[in-house]
């Protein structure tokens, strides 16, 4: 963002713009401006003056030139205009000139044309750092909330992977007694790209946030725009080395950066304080969020389990809790129990590890050609946070989130006490022929509708076993949504549940108990309006060869038969 001149020398200002002219020749110069650290308030005598040149069919299409001036070194960078204004569009040269105004800078000619091609190129970086969200985080990208800031942090990081020696003038250009008149120019020119996005229909702002809107992330999911992001980091390095060494400005740049090293090392009091500024630098998850029952989460939020209980009972000290194990062989899920002066409180804690290949080989090998699992610990994590929000969200009953520790992979959850459906089931099946289970095969019936409305929500669960659906006050939760999708497969959904719920079968009741389970079951999902033709799936082999290796041939058969007849008149 460009700013006023109040500490520009006039006689500077003219010496910049008659060598200018004298660049130029005949050419029509488009744009003069001062960049770098003496344009961030940096006006050490030592530091050298950078100048950006934009001249119209500027013949060679670039060029550096050094002049000094009363005893100060003046760079000045001459760039053709299609040049600069194809770096501005997509990157042409790796930002190498066009990223100069993404920071403070004086305008000394053109000012308006200079706001126009930052405001452009503010708003490609924005619609990247989108684009990279949504592949890095394809479920929680529905979910953000974004305060605009981020963009402006994250740009700088960005530019220090793909250029190192820019870290010093950053560190420059966040120095404390300049640090917030840079943070408002360069954020202005955020601001105005973020507005022109809103307009398109790319974001949209709510209460100081912004969410990306879903078609935005429909479209960043898929392959071709994956395909792309994939090689723009790798092509923007590659195209600012050529840019800096081919052209011989590699050296005087260098030397530019030299100078912002010693100069920042002078400044600062300590190591310590240089560690500090940048690590606040370097934390662009600061101003991403995720939603919690409790409120917003910043993904940098690193609170453990004992400063979680310590906030949950507002107690500084004088806090006990003990720790269960609750989880299975595929999960690290803890039951915390704590107390202190001012009450007791239990809630879930999940770990969300990455699961080796001893687990996962059996897992795989077990649903090979019919169903694949979310493996990654951060995969699942998002996964059960993005699902479980959207739900909350529209009303259903599921453990409200409390707090999420990204970094850990640590997820703290609402304590649902209640009745597990897997003992409705058992239930079910001890009753003879199934006699007076008319309560419980409502629950299950109700089960049924409660996929339903979820499938037609666009949403599968994707682990629908019995034991993940708890009942509380005759009210159903649903649990556990590490494996939940978008546009997933519902006949899985439906498969996992019949079946597993026909492990609990014994073997010498016959098929009549779990004849009603599936009928009750399927009864509810289609009278919610599900889908005839996932249930019909259901019952193929595809699905039913999945679970014969621990529920009862018999009893997969009388399953599969059920959802084969589905939706013909009478059922």
């Amino acid at each position: 963002m460009l700013q006023k001149r109040e500490y520009l020398n006039e006689k500077l200002e003219k010496h910049i713009l008659n060598f200018s002219r004298r660049i130029a020749g005949s050419c029509k110069i488009k744009a003069v401006c001062i960049c770098g650290d003496y344009a961030s308030g940096f006006c050490n005598k030592e530091m050298v003056v950078e100048v950006l040149l934009v001249i119209h069919r500027f013949q060679p299409r670039l060029m550096s030139y050094v002049k000094t001036f009363d005893d100060r070194n003046i760079l000045v960078f001459a760039v053709d205009d299609w040049v600069f204004e194809r770096d501005v569009e997509r990157g042409f040269l790796g930002e190498a000139l066009a990223g100069r105004i993404i920071f403070p800078y004086v305008p000394l000619l053109n000012e308006e044309y200079l706001r126009f091609q930052e405001v452009k190129l503010k708003k490609r970086l924005i619609v990247e750092l989108l684009e990279n969200l949504v592949l890095s985080f394809p479920e929680l990208s529905y979910e953000f909330r974004i305060k605009p800031e981020y963009f402006m942090y994250e740009t700088m990081v960005n530019m220090t992977r793909v250029f190192p020696p820019l870290v010093y003038s950053l560190l420059n250009l966040m120095r404390k007694e300049v640090k917030k008149r840079n943070i408002e120019l360069m954020a202005h020119g955020f601001s105005e790209a973020l507005r022109e996005l809103e307009k398109e229909g790319f974001i949209k702002f709510s209460n100081g946030y912004l969410r990306i809107s879903e078609e935005f992330v429909e479209h960043g999911r898929s392959r071709k725009v994956s395909f792309i992001n994939f090689f723009r980091t790798a092509q923007k390095t590659t195209q600012r080395t050529l840019f800096t060494t081919l052209l011989g400005v590699f050296p005087k740049v260098m030397n530019v950066f030299s100078q912002s090293k010693e100069l920042f090392l002078k400044s600062r009091k300590n190591a310590e304080e240089e560690l500090m500024l940048v690590r606040g630098l370097e934390d662009p998850q600061r101003f991403l969020y995720i939603p919690t029952a409790r409120g917003l989460v910043p993904l940098a939020d690193r609170m453990d389990i004992e400063s979680f209980v310590r906030k949950t009972l507002s107690a500084s000290e004088d806090v006990k809790f003990k720790i269960k194990r609750v989880g299975g062989v595929l999960n690290d899920v803890y039951l915390v129990e704590a107390s202190s002066l001012n009450g007791e409180q239990k809630f879930i804690v999940k770990r969300f590890k990455n699961w080796s290949s001893f687990k996962w080989f059996p897992l795989a090998l077990w649903t090979l050609g019919t169903r694949t699992f979310a493996v990654s610990g951060r995969s699942r994590l998002e996964r059960e946070c993005a699902i479980n929000q959207f739900l909350h969200s529209r009303g259903y009953r599921v453990p409200r989130i409390l707090h999420v520790n990204h970094n850990e992979r640590l997820v703290f959850m609402e304590y649902v006490e209640g009745k597990s459906l897997t003992d409705v089931i058992k239930s079910v099946a001890r009753t003879k022929k199934g006699r007076n289970a008319k309560q419980e095969l409502a629950i299950i019936s109700e089960v049924g509708e409660k996929v339903a409305e979820v499938h037609a929500l666009g949403i599968t669960l994707g682990d629908t076993k019995p034991e993940n659906f708890m009942v509380k006050e005759r009210e159903v939760y649903m649990m556990d949504f590490e494996q939940a999708s978008r546009k997933g497969d519902k006949a899985w959904d439906i498969a996992e549940f019949l079946y597993y719920s026909g492990h609990y079968i014994p073997p010498f009741v016959g098929t009549h108990p779990v004849k009603l389970i599936a009928e009750s079951f399927i009864g509810g999902y289609l009278k919610a309006g599900g889908d005839v033709k996932a249930v019909k799936n259901a019952g193929k082999p595809k699905y039913t060869k999945v679970f014969s290796i621990f529920t009862f041939p018999h009893v997969i058969l009388a399953i599969s038969n059920i959802c084969g007849k589905s939706g013909q008149a009478g059922r």
